[in-house]
């Protein structure tokens, strides 16, 4: 099916994050919510913005398209999922069900939906539960924009096989993350070296994360219960229940409008595709030359997309 190619290139990027600026403009909090405490950094007035961040990322992962969003009149808020960045790191609750219902009560926490229904934003695995989120609470949703993810129960994903080497890239971590123990005793003491090698493997634009962002990425990952919780969203979703409830989900599909775009060098057209199963109204296409952390690595074209979906009629 047609999809839009976006030609992306360095003049995408924006300069490396100034915090001194940022913080004149965004503020950050916590709120309990299901027991659990919830990390978000705010900022803007107007109508309100929901960014979900991936994994190994946190709210961090919006720094660039925030003051953009901001900019064009939007309130806007990045929130750690559980598990995720400065959030509470409960020993349960990771499946998908668990978490939509989280950022539920977190939006009706902030009064998020005081005027309607809310836009929402999810990369990665905030892509999972953003559409979880907006499956589970259709009238908490008013649009939905995800980029580069898959949808594990919903993607059709390759045979069984010998990847390609380009394909390993991608994917390897969906096995890897899952497998139990394996996992928190390598990586344990290993973080920095684990993260630099990811982002160098997965972006086109690493400087787009410089050793400073890498610090603050170390920093959230080294926190206690980091690893298990991070790893406990892949041992649910790619497990037999997490992949029934997304197929369950598929089954009525979303009213709302999707925006869904992939990386040349992440899933490509795939989320898209995906979207199309699970969604009556959705647009979207493939961002080239460049790599899966698009919000970092084309921030301004991420910013530009979500604002003209999120205002047109």
């Amino acid at each position: 099916m047609e999809h839009s190619v976006i030609c992306t290139s360095a003049a995408d990027t924006c300069p490396p994050f100034d915090s001194t600026e940022f913080w004149r403009v965004f503020h950050q909090d916590t709120v309990t919510v299901n027991g659990v405490r919830l990390h978000f950094v705010e900022g803007g007035r107007g109508a309100p913005v929901l960014l979900l961040p991936g994994w190994p990322q946190s709210w961090y992962a919006w720094r660039y398209v925030m003051p953009l969003l901001v900019e064009a009149g939007r309130r806007v808020i990045a929130v750690d999922p559980r598990g995720m960045g400065d959030s509470d790191r409960p020993d349960a609750g990771y499946d998908l069900r668990t978490v939509a219902a989280d950022i539920h009560g977190f939006v009706e926490a902030l009064g998020l939906m005081s005027e309607g229904p809310i836009d929402v934003v999810g990369h990665d695995v905030g892509a999972w539960i953003g559409y979880a989120y907006a499956a589970d609470w259709p009238q908490d949703v008013r649009r939905l924009a995800v980029f580069d993810s898959a949808l594990p129960g919903i993607t059709p994903f390759s045979a069984a096989g010998i990847p390609t080497e380009e394909a390993n890239v991608k994917t390897w971590h969906f096995g890897f993350n899952r497998l139990s123990d394996l996992p928190e005793i390598l990586l344990q003491g290993r973080e920095r070296e684990f993260l630099a090698w990811l982002f160098r493997a997965k972006a086109l634009r690493g400087w787009t994360i410089t050793p400073t962002d890498l610090e603050e990425y170390v920093r959230v990952n080294t926190l206690p219960g980091a690893t298990r919780s991070a790893l406990s969203y892949y041992r649910h979703i790619f497990g037999a229940e997490g992949l029934e409830h997304n197929r369950q989900r598929a089954e009525t599909r979303l009213d709302i409008r999707v925006l869904a775009f992939g990386a040349q060098m992440g899933v490509g057209s795939m989320l898209l595709d995906t979207m199309r199963i699970v969604a009556h109204d959705v647009r979207g296409g493939v961002f080239n030359d460049c790599g899966h952390y698009m919000p970092e690595e084309a921030p301004r074209v991420v910013a530009s997309l979500i604002l003209e979906f999120v205002a047109a009629a």
